[in-house]
């Protein structure tokens, strides 16, 4: 048996916070003394962080899974490892049905893959899924960008939807302190990075679980007033933050947005449905209504901004007439992006259970008339921007195209225009909009373009 070499390879699924633990596990391996492998054939540690919001997500991890454990039959050191909300969800179960697996550890433990790892090296089997207090991030992650980084502020939820498994595999909230918060941000200013999006599976929800209380009698730890709080952190150009609950959106967050130059002018709120008999039978908190007087505040204070949103279709018992109060909310908003997706019922939610599941071919119809509508929506959207000089923070070189790169608008659209990505990446530059599409546009950089970099002014000739 041959011995395998100090490699990992990480495979993500799922949200942006997936992607945020993913980069600091990678972080811990490669303090480890493992080195990234891009072939998981060359790797000997491989680590799946799983998602469990819909059942395709959570099919693609036993595939993937199942070559991997063969492979193990002929390399007895290959380390397999089971992380997220799957491994959350699943635990013990998971060694019955995979027994080749090594770790099955849920997302509260992402912290402590080190300690786990080194349970799994001294000859046992680990699953840790017990509910834990989250270690303070005392990681550094290995992060995939040098110019954006996601930015834990608040793990877990305490909302009930009733399709939703999150809580169950993320456990409870916990935020983290502003002052811990703040110093992350400040090292990445000073590691060269441009911005920085706050990750929450219930961003509004920070700082309630956190002591203290104004005057007013509100809670002293808001997003509102952390935004304030790291607003100015040297480096740092832009500010987003995911993912907002239309329950505990305030004006007062609309109006910081508004008068905080770095944080963008892109929300996203996940609306679900635009029915009000759907979203009490969902648990939402909040109806159709309030939901567009969220969305007509932020227009009143931000005209321009940029609305993306979630949306589930063929909900248990949902009518379709139902469904057509959901295609009427899209209409009317004209939002700029909605992931869209079938309901899935998920193990151990509420809705699960009950009776009034739809036929696929109703759900599957359903999806394709409103991403349908939701395509047409955004390219009126996008077709605002044509002639427009637009901010784009440059980030990466376009795949489809080596002459170009790409970066995001502050309204969060993607933009391709042509230049050289070795002198470009990191830069803010002026772009004049020459095409658009649904969800992209193409523009022309306009020469001189003038940035901000460690506090001197650039000219940049194009």
């Amino acid at each position: 048996m041959t011995t395998l070499p100090r490699r990992y390879h990480i495979i993500t699924f799922g949200c942006q916070m997936n992607k945020a633990d993913s980069e600091r596990m990678a972080g811990i391996l490669e303090d480890m003394g493992f080195e990234w492998s891009e072939d998981p054939n060359q790797a000997g540690v491989i680590l799946y962080n799983t998602c469990s919001i819909r059942d395709n997500a959570e099919q693609k991890v036993y595939s993937y899974l199942g070559r991997q454990a063969k492979r193990k039959h002929e390399q007895l050191d290959l380390t397999l490892i089971v992380a997220g909300c799957v491994a959350q969800q699943e635990g013990e179960a998971l060694l019955r049905r995979v027994p080749e697996l090594d770790l099955v550890m849920g997302p509260q433990h992402a912290n402590r893959l080190k300690d786990l790892l080194q349970q799994v090296f001294d000859g046992n089997q680990v699953v840790a899924t017990e509910q834990v207090h989250i270690m303070e991030d005392i990681t550094k992650p290995q992060r995939d960008s040098t110019v954006t980084a996601w930015v834990n502020v608040i793990y877990g939820c305490n909302e009930r939807c009733t399709y939703c498994v999150v809580p169950n595999v993320r456990g409870i909230e916990q935020s983290r302190t502003p002052s811990v918060i703040r110093t992350e941000i400040e090292e990445l200013g000073r590691q060269g990075y441009k911005e920085v999006t706050l990750l929450g599976q219930n961003i509004d929800a920070y700082g309630r679980d956190l002591p203290g209380v104004t005057p007013e009698g509100r809670h002293q730890h808001t997003l509102t007033d952390l935004l304030y709080y790291i607003h100015d952190v040297p480096g740092i150009e832009r500010i987003r933050f995911a993912t907002s609950h239309p329950r505990y959106f305030t004006e007062r967050l609309i109006k910081a947005c508004a008068e905080l130059p770095k944080v963008c002018e892109h929300f996203h709120i996940p609306f679900q449905s635009g029915d009000n008999e759907v979203l009490k039978r969902m648990a939402r908190g909040y109806t159709k209504e309030k939901y567009r007087r969220i969305i007509n505040t932020i227009r009143e204070y931000m005209p321009d901004a940029s609305i993306s949103a979630d949306a589930i279709v063929g909900f248990p018992g949902e009518t379709e007439e139902q469904f057509e109060n959901t295609l009427q909310l899209v209409s009317d908003i004209g939002f700029d992006l909605v992931n869209t997706a079938a309901y899935s019922p998920r193990p151990g939610t509420p809705a699960a259970v009950w009776e009034e599941q739809l036929s696929e071919e109703i759900k599957s119809d359903r999806l394709q008339r409103l991403n349908h509508l939701v395509s047409i929506k955004a390219s009126e959207r996008s077709q605002r921007y044509m002639g427009r000089i637009e901010e784009v923070l440059v980030e990466v070189q376009n795949s489809k195209d080596k002459t170009q790169v790409m970066g995001r608008t502050r309204g969060n659209r993607l933009t391709f225009f042509a230049g050289d990505i070795n002198e470009l990446k990191g830069k803010l530059i002026k772009v004049k909009i020459t095409d658009f599409r649904a969800f992209s546009l193409t523009g022309e950089a306009v020469e001189p373009s003038v940035v901000l970099l460690n506090d001197q002014h650039l000219t940049t000739q194009l």
